[in-house]
């Protein structure tokens, strides 16, 4: 068996201060100790696994080749959870995904993050074309969305994404897609034991991939947007040319691999219901966007 992974102690006198984006409680330090790097520690909301949803998110990233922030497991005055390393330095601000629709999509609220209908496929692709030149960018969302559909996340609402910007000169700005980040929402991380076992015995792992709503609206007139892998069907079929690399990246990934990836959280930190829930989650997930493969 591999070794676990690490899990990195924060000190209170790295404390930074806190972070007012989004609903969980974290706060920005900067470890002067070791990797002496801005990062985020964000805390594991009460019998919730967001702690290994984090880290094993990332590690899938990884096997894939997606781009995305860099997370550890951590714990701060003994409270489990994870933190993320900043992507915004050397100069770099992040811009979200909000700020940039409500500049060019006309009548969209910014400030609505919970069921913003507004917040389609079409509309980010949209802003990708405006702001990019190529389709390099909206290939690398498509790669974020079939990650989302991987681990089940339902949370890539209008601030889970993003820009990268750094000024070049006095005039001249670089812009990039940020890398995937928050990947908490995954893997039933919101789940029980007993209900994890009971969808198990019930073979209902399945419905319960396909009942998830995630934070993107395929039409402005639905009422709540599809699971993250019913995101990914009717993309690839509308986008192919734009999903097919991210499909074939799925290539990287086998059971063995996924369980390798759980395996090394540490027995503490997540229970056995919790380890056989995700591996059976990601298997169905898998199964399912292997048949839109071209």
């Amino acid at each position: 068996m591999s070794e676990f992974y690490p899990i990195v102690t924060v000190e209170p006198e790295w404390v930074l201060g806190g972070e007012d984006m989004g609903s969980k409680e974290k706060f920005w330090y900067r470890d002067t100790a070791g990797r002496n790097k801005n990062c985020l520690f964000k805390y594991s909301r009460r019998d919730t696994g967001e702690h290994w949803a984090e880290k094993i998110a990332a590690e899938v990233a990884a096997c894939l080749g997606t781009l995305h922030a860099k997370v550890e497991l951590a714990e701060f005055q003994n409270v489990y959870g994870s933190t993320t390393e900043s992507f915004a330095r050397r100069g770099r601000a992040l811009i979200h995904g909000n700020e940039v629709l409500a500049i060019l999509i006309s009548d969209y609220n910014p400030r609505k993050k919970f069921h913003q209908s507004a917040h389609t496929l079409d509309n980010i692709l949209a802003v990708l074309d405006s702001v990019f030149t190529n389709s390099g960018e909206k290939r690398l969302f498509a790669e974020y969305l079939v990650l989302d559909a991987v681990i089940g996340n339902t949370d890539r609402h209008h601030e889970n994404w993003g820009f990268q910007l750094r000024r070049r000169g006095e005039k001249e700005w670089d812009i990039s897609l940020a890398p995937s980040f928050d990947h908490a929402s995954s893997l039933g991380r919101e789940l029980r034991d007993e209900r994890r076992d009971r969808l198990m015995a019930e073979d209902r792992v399945g419905r319960y991939a396909e009942k998830g709503h995630g934070g993107i609206y395929w039409s402005p007139d639905e009422r709540r947007g599809p699971s993250p892998l019913e995101l990914v069907r009717r993309a690839a079929s509308t986008y192919l040319d734009l999903f097919r690399p991210a499909l074939a990246k799925l290539d990287r990934l086998d059971e063995g691999i996924l369980r390798s990836i759980i395996d090394r959280v540490p027995s503490d930190w997540m229970s056995a219901s919790a380890r056989k829930f995700a591996l059976a989650l990601m298997r169905y997930n898998l199964e399912q966007l292997r048949r839109l493969e071209p």
